[in-house]
Formats: C-alpha cells, structure tokens, sequence
C-alpha cells in the first residue's frame, strides 16, 4: 500500500471519528445530568486516626485503613437488619466512643439548607435500632460528646434524649412558629451567616448551651400558594393560600437574639449577660476544649466589628476576650475560622488584616503568638493543627486565584510546604490526628480524582478515578475551557475562560453569551470541570464566555471588597468591558453579544443590558434582586450598610431606576414562591419596563422556589432559555 492511499485512511479515519461522536442533548446536563462526577460521600475520620468509613448505596456503612488498600468490614449494613425502619439514609454520625449510630432518613425541607427528618439509632454492641423520637419528625439532632444523650429539635424548641434511660425530656417551652425559636436559626441567620445549628454541648456533656431569636417584631412576608401540580395543593383549587414567615428586609428589625445555658443535672438554664445591644448578631457560640467558658461571638449591625467574650456557664457572667475590626466588614468564614485547639492552649484565627486572608495563632489568654502566613495570596481553608508534629494545615489560592493547593506550616515557622501535588482545586480531608488526608482534586480537564495521602502528602492510593466518565467523555465532543486574562480601560486586570463552538472554525464569527455570578467574594473563573448547559451551548453554536469582575474571591480584600456600598457599579463596568474585549476577537459576532445570570447573576445581566445597551444585543435574568430594597437585612447590610445611610448605593444601581435604557431583547425569569429573592422583585422590575416602554418577555413558574425546579421545570426552563438565546441571538 504506498503512502497516499494510507494518508488517505488515516483522513478518512480521523473525519468518521469526529463525526461519529454523540451529541450533548439538553435533557442529558439538565435532567438526567449523565456527566455527573462520582465521589467518596459520607466520609468520616475513626477515633484512632488510622481508619476511616463511608457512606455507600445509601444502606451501608464500610470501613477503611487510611494505611493498607484494605476494606476492612462493614461496620453497618441495612439490608441485613431484619424488619428495618428505612428503606436508605443520606447521613450518619458516630457517638463519641463509636458505639452508637445516628442515621438521617428522608429529608423533608424547610428552607435552603434546613429540613426534618425521622432520626434512628443503632446501638452497635446490643444491635437495637431505636427510632430517636415518636413525638414528630426532629431537626438538628447531635451527640453529647459522652454519647449518652442527644440533643435535638422541634417545633421551636429543644428536647434531650436519653440513651441509656430512653427518655425524651423538653429543655425550652416558650417556643412558637414566627415568634421564638429555641437552638436554630431563623430564616436570615440560617441563609446568610451559614448557621445550621444554634447549639452547642459542653465538652463535658453537663451543659447545653443555645440561642434564643425573638422574631417577634420581624416583619412577615405573605408567599401566595397556588394549587399547581408537581406537587398539588388541592386545597388552593379556588382560592390561593399563603406562606407566611418572618423576613427581614434591610433596615427593618432583625429577631432579639439571647444566649442561655441549659444545666443537664439541675434542668434549669442560666441567661448570659451579652449587653443591651437588640440589633446585635451572634452568628456563633463555641466552647472552650475544656469545657470552662462559653465564647460568644457578638457583631454589630454593619458587621464591621466581632467581640468574643467568655460566659461562665454556671452563672451567666461574661468578660472581654477579643476584638476583630474592619473599616468595611468582616468575612462571614471568620465565625468558623476561629478554632479553639483540642490542646487548649492556642486559637487559630483567618484574619484580613494585612490585606489578605491569613492564618494567626493567639494564646487562651487573648495575645497574639504569631502570624502564621504571609504573602500575597488568601487562605480559603483552615484544616487543622497536629500537637505532635506542630503543624498546621490549610487550603490556599497561593499559585493563582484560579486554583487552589493544600499546604503545611510549622509551629516555629521553620518548616512549611506544599502537600497536593496537581495543578487545579484541591481540597483535603484530614484523619483525626492529621496522620492522613484525602485529597479531593479537580480541573478542567479532570473529573474529580479523590485519592489517600500520608501527612507528608506521599500518594498511598486512589480511592475513585471517575474512569466510567472519562471514557463517556471521549463519546462526546465536549468543548475545552480556555482561559484567559485582559485589561480593562482602568488598567484592572480580569480573568476569564471560554468555550469555543464544537468544530470551531476561526474564519467564522460566532454569537457569544456570557455567564457569570459576580457575587461578592464569589468565583466562576476556576481552573475545574462541570459539564453542564454551557458545554450543551457550546455545541450548538455559541462561545460561551465568563469573566469574575472585581468583588470576586481570592485576590485579596481591596480587589473583593472593591464593591462595599455601590453593589453592581463595578461589577457591570466589568463584564461591559469584558464584552467589550469579546467583541474584538476575530472569530466574535459583536453584534450577537448577551449576558444571563442567576439571583446576584441575575440582577448584574438586569443592569449590563441597562448600562451597557450598545454592547448587549440580549439578556436573561432569573430569580433576580432588582432593588437591595427588597432583599435581607444581614447579606444586603454587610456590603450596603442600611438604606438609609446610603440610599444612593441603593438607588443608583439598581435596575429599576434604569429600566428605560434597555434595547436589547430582555427575558425576566422567576419562580412565584421564591422565598429568598421575592417575586416581588421581578413585578416590580417587569411594571418599570412596562411604564417605560419597554418590550420584554417573562417566564414565571408557579410555587417554585429560588433553585426553581421540581418535576418537569428544570427541563422547561432551560429548553426556554436555550430557545429564545437561538432565536435572538443566532438569527441571521
């Protein structure tokens, strides 16, 4: 055979191969979500440091040595429990001496992350499963250090059961649905300060601390019910019934907040003395590892300023401890990045004080020991301290913000490195003892790669390769991030990435739509793999382009704090610019240029297509703020400050005070009982643009939620979106 006819073969070859690759349909990334990434789930460190479980089929759990390749047993199985309760559980927690079993059944939620359940226990040496309460369905419920009782609640209040005696006894009583809570958060602390629990056991196991939120004067928000279908609420047929729960809108009255101790032995509680400030947060409660104080975190309004003081928990007294300031606000992760050491002897803390988020180590009387990190770089993760070796381990966006690597320092900074050892998002998991980590790693061109390492960060093995995905992914023709970098007319550096077309030809001009959140201290542009809608657009045609403006993470706090007071000024002066940039690239249609976005996304597209008219031909915005007016007290006031200190940065950019300016094609999306970014935000937008002349469309789904979805709605909106995106951008 001479060379020309097998040149031949090996076109023809390569030419079948490209076109014989399947296509990405629409119900693939949205529905059936096919390219899903597997992962090890339900992992728990054993006391010992030297084993570990996971949860697996949703019926067992299997245990591990961190040291061998060994399965070593199963250390429960629910197929194997005769007459069983549940059919599966999502969750699980192990008592103190791992004796006894926690196991979280169905979900059923209430808000964003909150939900009840039908909590059970296994007794591991008497193989008894004993349901926790019969009382009613239990949020919250968590060991006593000493494993022998579980705190829990329901309906407002706190209830302890004992192990050992089975006996449920109430530890509060005032509670009532919109008026006190006992031990969980209300709405507003549980959204925006990431509080799931508002208790917490001693580490002796005598006293149970928890807060009180007195939502009393908390102005109610009415959602209308309507009877829709998936699911149905018949009783609306006729007439719409109403949600109703407490929301703060910025400015108005956020919950009295109070903080009590419950005594186990005398059944009384102590009030702790945390002044007269009513507008005050307490986003966290923490005890001291010897179980001697209470420290209690207590932040003003504008959350520029944390005091931590220490209560006694016998009588309630507090003294001063510490002080965090900060001219423009503090991070919400400060409240988790305060660690009492088990040893009690130190405090590790993640301050911004120097610019940049970095770990500082104080002693148990207050005083600074040392700055722990340094450099122009952020921490994004505190992992723990190893008493033996003295190190400390943490996550950090050190190589560039688009990535993240897991690193070590010492406790007389003579030692430090870096322990991950790929270019990408790496995040680890460290064993009790910090003797071992799993690494949790991903970039654009990898699926998630979970692999065991010693404390030295030496490979032992590879736990899942997401192997069934790469060879899926080879049947696809699945568009490459490329990532990029440019300079704005301010001399501001931004990053993006991009995802050209399947058989992209240069030559062409391509309609592009650009995706972003641009949220404060929020990232998209990150060296990671997720195969989702943008991949599917890709294909059919479009660039798919992103850009995180100023007020992103890990750059530093001038670079993400940039936008405190005027949230979405610089943030659309960014992604205007960005579009701008697009429009230069030879293979860009600058004329078929949109931007979408989701809830903080949302409200920047609302405001590019408003400021940035001529660059915009089209634009979507779901579940959109269209006035911090309208949003909560604790997100909107930490970066505006109250509506009236700064009514400008309220007004001036917000899309309903630039409604008019719109050209461009506009699509408005919203779910009718969003308990989070109110439909009233999408009325009150859609009647601006109505009174202003403007022509738009509007999608509203009926009873949907923020995430708007639930049986067939996911598939429809985003079979909306991927319709009206080819008919006004594409059409020729």
């Amino acid at each position: 055979m001479n060379f020309h006819k097998i040149l031949i073969i090996i076109l023809v070859s390569i030419s079948f191969n490209a076109y014989s690759q399947r296509k990405i349909e629409l119900r693939d990334v949205v529905v059936d979500q096919i390219f899903s990434q597997k992962t090890v789930s339900g992992l728990r460190s054993m006391n010992d440091g030297l084993n570990y479980t996971t949860l697996e089929e949703g019926t067992k759990i299997v245990r591990y040595s961190y040291k061998t390749e060994n399965k070593l047993d199963e250390i429960f199985n629910l197929s194997k429990i005769e007459a069983a309760p549940f059919a599966s559980f999502i969750d699980y927690s192990f008592s103190s001496d791992e004796t006894k079993i926690l196991f979280t059944t169905q979900k059923q939620a209430i808000y964003r992350h909150s939900f009840s359940t039908e909590y059970y226990i296994w007794n591991l040496t008497t193989k008894e499963m004993t349901p926790l309460s019969v009382n009613g369905a239990q949020q919250l419920a968590t060991f006593s250090p000493d494993g022998e009782r579980v705190a829990f609640f329901r309906e407002n209040n706190l209830f302890v059961k004992s192990l050992k005696f089975g006996t449920e006894s109430q530890v509060t009583r005032d509670g009532k649905k919109n008026e006190i809570i006992n031990g969980a958060p209300d709405w507003v602390y549980e959204e925006e300060f990431s509080y799931a629990k508002a208790f917490e056991w001693s580490p002796d196991s005598k006293f149970l601390a928890f807060v009180k939120f007195n939502e009393t004067e908390v102005p109610m928000f009415n959602i209308p019910m309507y009877q829709g279908q998936n699911p149905e609420l018949k009783e609306n047929q006729l007439y719409p019934g109403t949600y109703s729960y407490k929301y703060p809108k910025a400015g108005e009255k956020n919950s009295v907040v109070s903080v009590h101790v419950y005594d186990l032995k005398s059944k009384s509680s102590v009030t702790v003395e945390v002044g007269d400030d009513q507008e005050q947060y307490i986003p966290r409660i923490k005890w001291t590892a010897d179980a001697s104080d209470l420290a209690i975190m207590k932040v003003n309004r504008l959350q520029n300023n944390v005091d931590i003081v220490l209560a006694n928990p016998y009588t309630g007294d507090t003294r001063a401890f510490f002080s965090e300031k900060n001219k423009r606000y503090i991070s919400v992760s400060f409240y988790d990045d305060f660690v009492f050491l088990p040893d009690n002897k130190y405090i590790v803390m993640n301050s911004e004080r120097n610019g940049y988020s970095h770990l500082y180590l104080y002693d148990r009387q207050g005083f600074q020991v040392k700055q722990l990190t340094d450099g122009k770089f952020d921490v994004t993760e505190f992992y723990g301290f190893d008493p033996v070796k003295k190190e400390f381990y943490y996550q950090a966006a050190k190589e560039s913000p688009l990535r993240r690597e897991v690193y070590f320092v010492s406790l007389d900074g003579k030692k430090s490195g870096k322990l991950s050892a790929q270019s990408g998002i790496n995040r680890a998991v460290f064993s009790a003892g910090q003797k071992y980590f799993i690494n949790y790693f991903n970039n654009a061109e990898t699926p998630n790669l979970v692999t065991l390492h010693d404390q030295a960060g030496k490979l032992i093995r590879t736990l899942e390769d997401n192997s069934d995905l790469k060879n899926l992914m080879k049947e696809y023709s699945i568009s490459k991030k490329e990532f990029f970098s440019f300079k704005t007319s301010e001399g501001v550096e931004l990053n993006g990435w991009m995802l050209k077309p399947a058989n992209f030809d240069p030559a062409k001009k391509y309609p592009v739509l650009m995706t972003q959140y641009s949220g404060p201290n929020r990232q998209k542009v990150l060296d990671s793999l997720a195969i989702s809608w943008n991949e599917y657009l890709a294909q059919e045609g479009f660039v798919v382009a992103c850009v995180d403006p100023r007020g992103s993470a890990a750059r530093g706090e001038e670079f993400r704090k940039m936008t405190y007071q005027q949230l979405g000024k610089y943030e659309s002066d960014d992604h205007i610019e960005a579009a701008r940039y697009l429009g230069t690239l030879p293979y860009v249609d600058k004329n078929n240029i949109g931007i979408w976005g989701w809830s903080y996304g949302g409200f920047i597209a609302a405001l590019c297509m408003e400021k940035g008219a001529d660059v915009f031909k089209a634009g979507i915005s779901v579940a959109a703020v269209t006035n911090w007016r309208f949003y909560d007290t604790v997100y909107t006031e930490r970066y505006m400050r109250t509506p009236r200190e700064n009514p400008d940065g309220y007004d001036d950019n917000s899309p309903l005070a630039h409604a008019g300016k719109i050209k461009g094609d506009f699509l408005l999306i919203h779910g009718s009982a969003d308990d989070n970014v109110h439909f009233q935000n999408a009325m009150e937008f859609s009647e601006r643009m109505v009174q202003a002349g403007v022509q738009f469309d509007m999608a509203f789904y009926t009873n949907r939620n923020h995430s708007i979805n639930g049986g067939d709605t996911s598939m429809h909106l985003y079979t909306k979106m991927t319709n009206w995106l080819k008919e006004k951008l594409q059409a020729k």
